[in-house]
């Protein structure tokens, strides 16, 4: 039986989530994600590579790294994960500009342990204090090991596509509107978007579409806004694509 648990604390969002024969479709997330597989095998596509996460392996995500996910065999998987904001996760850390984690998987028990310790403490409700606290001493194991100020920055094409992407998420895609103003053919435009960021423009913008309705709903609760105010036909269209990304529908999650 598939299962998946969201609770939130301190600006962090935990997922406790148990999967046999769900898949998630290829997206990616605003956000930091790091996580530990607790049972069985988790296999996912990262940056064109297959990646496999064996009980105990550390996954670390960096914000709009673009991947799937499915569990390895028929024995299922269970497995946690953290879900931090840069704005938050840069603060913690003291650094101004986005670091990149530099290992999707390591195998690291401290690190391993605080991971556990801070989605422990969230998915129980435990107080917003003592998940700042343990958030904290998370990042400290994180700076001695796994992150990196060495990465590639978006060009200025693909910085003013994403931007435009975000601006327009209540319409309609139009992809002729957005490569004439970049000066190029509408199949440059996507091949030179796919190059960049591992995922194709229609499916950014899709998973910008329901990132902004989960934080809608994060914010006040209210579905049916978010149903308005990012361009979905209804409460149905938006549940199919929020469950591929999320696990849930957006009606459960708004339930939490």
């Amino acid at each position: 039986m598939d299962k998946f648990i969201y609770k939130k604390s301190a600006g962090i969002t935990a997922l406790s989530a148990s999967i046999t024969d769900f898949t998630y479709k290829k997206h990616s997330h605003q956000e930091y994600a790091m996580g530990v597989t607790l049972r069985g095998i988790q296999e996912y596509n990262l940056d064109g590579s297959s990646q496999l996460s064996y009980q105990n392996g550390v996954m670390l995500f960096n914000p709009e790294q673009a991947h799937d996910g499915r569990a390895h065999d028929e024995a299922g998987l269970d497995y946690i994960m953290l879900y931090i904001e840069p704005q938050l996760f840069l603060e913690v850390i003291e650094k101004k500009e986005i670091v990149r984690f530099s290992t999707p998987i390591v195998y690291d028990n401290q690190l391993k342990q605080r991971i556990l310790s801070l989605s422990n403490a969230i998915l129980s409700e435990k107080d917003e204090a003592l998940c700042s606290e343990l958030l904290l001493s998370l990042t400290e194991i994180l700076i001695q090991t796994n992150l990196s100020t060495d990465y590639k920055k978006d060009n200025t094409i693909i910085k003013k596509a994403k931007d435009m992407l975000h601006s327009n998420l209540g319409n309609v895609l139009k992809l002729d509107d957005i490569s004439k103003e970049l000066n190029l053919s509408k199949f440059q435009f996507i091949r030179l978007f796919k190059a960049h960021t591992g995922i194709s423009p229609y499916q950014y913008f899709l998973n910008c579409k329901i990132e902004r309705a989960k934080q809608l709903i994060d914010k006040n609760g209210d579905i049916y806004s978010a149903v308005f105010e990012c361009g979905f036909v209804d409460l149905t269209h938006l549940n199919k694509h929020f469950k591929s990304v999320y696990g849930t529908t957006a009606f459960g999650y708004s339930h939490i």
